[in-house]
C-alpha cells in the first residue's frame, strides 16, 4: 500500500513539473509575447511604411510561432503568419505578399536572423534583437518586396 502511494505521488509530481517546465521556458525566451510597432523609434530608408503593426511571439525549446497583424501604407489589413523550427530550414509563411517561406536560426540569447524566400529565391533577411531588459525589439530588415523595390528598415517595436 504504502508502495503505491509512492508510485501516485511521484507520477502526479512528474505530471505537473513537467507542463510547468515547458511554460518556464517559453517565458524566459525574451521574444515571447505581443510587440507594437514604434514608428517614430523606427528608420524607414527605403520601402513602404506601415501604418501600424502588432506581432506576436510563441516561443518553445527549439521553434516560434508569429503572428503579425496591422496595416500598410496603403491603409490595406495585413495578416502574416509562421511557426518554424530554429533550424535554418524553409517553413511555409501564409498572408505575406512578399515572401512564401521562412528559415530561422538563434544567434544568441537575445538575437536571430532570418532568411525570406519567394519562389526559392532569397528576398529579405532579418536580425533580430530583444534588448536585455526585454522591453525593445529591433528588426534590420534588408531586402525587397514583391513589386521589387528595395526595403532598408530598421524596426522598433515595444512589448505590451
Amino acid at each position: 500500500m504504502k508502495r503505491l502511494i509512492f508510485v501516485i505521488t511521484l507520477a502526479a509530481t512528474i505530471a505537473l513539473a513537467i507542463p510547468g517546465r515547458q511554460a518556464s521556458a517559453q517565458k524566459a525566451d525574451p521574444l515571447n509575447g505581443t510587440w507594437h510597432l514604434n514608428l517614430d523609434k523606427s528608420k524607414f530608408r527605403s520601402g513602404p511604411v506601415p501604418k501600424s503593426q502588432t506581432r506576436t511571439y510563441e516561443v518553445s525549446a527549439d521553434s516560434v510561432k508569429q503572428s503579425i497583424d496591422g496595416v500598410d501604407s496603403q491603409g490595406k489589413p495585413v495578416r502574416s503568419r509562421f511557426t518554424a523550427k530554429y533550424d535554418g530550414k524553409d517553413y511555409p509563411v501564409t498572408g505575406n505578399p512578399d515572401a512564401d517561406t521562412i528559415a530561422v536560426t538563434r544567434t544568441g540569447p537575445y538575437s536571430g536572423r532570418s532568411t525570406l524566400k519567394k519562389d526559392g529565391k532569397v528576398v529579405q533577411q532579418t536580425i533580430r534583437t530583444v534588448s536585455k531588459d526585454g522591453k525593445t525589439l529591433t528588426l534590420a530588415n534588408r531586402g525587397t518586396n514583391s513589386k521589387g523595390a528595395k526595403i532598408d528598415q530598421d524596426l522598433v517595436f515595444d512589448k505590451q
